[in-house]
């Protein structure tokens, strides 16, 4: 009976992050095109995700704690282990799902973030190009001297 409230809101948790994981997938190809409208709008799906997701969790450690009040934080092995052996398997099942889609969602995020970092030094190196740094070039005094304010007559005076 503990596990039963807590297997559907950690079934919905591998849902999101399954869906998760693939929009970082669909954020690699949108990155490879460059297609910024598509990534904006994957953006705001993404932050969706993980406000659910925040959600959920919220949820999962208020009922953990309504389940295990004497244990501080209590983790999902901790409540597996005060249930029946099929809500336990159930439960040790759902945590290692969502254990390896987390490690995907982080590898590919990693990718995504390297594609992202190339693409960006990619842009700079041509508009450094396309607009090159003008070095400056003046005829007067050295850098560090002040600039006389006096006329200096030189070579020819044309008072004479």
């Amino acid at each position: 009976m503990l596990g039963e409230t807590l297997i559907p809101i950690m079934k919905k948790m591998l849902k999101l992050h399954k869906s998760l994981y693939e929009l970082s997938v669909k954020k690699t190809d949108i990155v490879k095109k460059g297609d910024m409208a598509a990534l904006d709008q994957l953006l705001k799906d993404e932050q969706a995700h993980v406000a659910g997701i925040n959600k959920l969790e919220q949820e999962r450690m208020a009922l953990s704690q309504e389940i295990l009040p004497a244990v501080e934080n209590p983790s999902l092995l901790d409540i597996a282990n005060q249930t029946n052996p099929v809500d336990k398997d159930q439960l040790l099942q759902l945590r290692d799902n969502l254990v390896e889609v987390i490690a995907d969602i982080k590898t590919r995020n990693e990718l995504n973030q390297q594609l992202i970092h190339q693409s960006m030094q990619f842009i700079n190196f041509s508009r450094s190009l396309v607009m090159p740094q003008q070095k400056e070039i003046n005829y007067g005094p050295p850098a560090g001297k002040k600039v006389q304010s006096e006329k200096s007559p030189g070579m020819f005076n044309s008072k004479a």
